[in-house]
């Protein structure tokens, strides 16, 4: 079965209509620099694997479209180069310290924003909407994927 993950991205570095622009609709999931997300990515993402496309840092946060984990996690290769923002000196191509994977659109959604899930009773254990929850990719349950795509339909 496939899992379902909550993935956020800044609009101005990549949007839901970035990704829509994409070739093939698919997008490298660059810039995770945190190792519980990393590790999410490396060992319990698969292929397939369901995606709410979160727009954060903005304006009016919120899931702005859906999404499928499109490759297997491999080396961010920003983290390798030195103009890069996402650079980091520790980490080698023998010894990578960041993966990403692909995502590929499913299909833009209206935009469902923070104040429309926090009145679901249903997402109230969201990751996300926990105060201080700063994480990229949070899990989301079963139940949460099901909640979200009726509200989402």
């Amino acid at each position: 079965m496939p899992r379902h993950w909550l993935m956020k991205s800044e609009p101005g570095e990549c949007s839901i209509d970035d990704l829509a622009a994409a070739p093939q609709c698919t997008v490298p999931w660059v810039g995770v620099r945190n190792y519980q997300s990393r590790n999410a990515m490396r060992d319990l993402m698969a292929l397939g694997d369901d995606v709410l496309f979160y727009h954060s840092s903005c304006a009016e946060p919120g899931i702005a479209g859906l999404a499928c984990v499109a490759s297997p996690a491999y080396p961010d290769p920003t983290q390798f180069d030195p103009a890069s923002h996402y650079f980091d000196a520790k980490a080698t191509p023998l010894a990578p310290r960041w993966l990403l994977v692909d995502v590929r659109l499913v299909r833009k959604t209206r935009l469902l924003g923070l104040h429309s899930m926090r009145q679901t009773v249903a997402l109230a254990d969201m990751a996300v909407l926990r105060r201080g929850n700063r994480l990229s990719i949070t899990p989301v349950s079963a139940l949460q994927w099901q909640v979200l795509g009726g509200l989402l339909a």
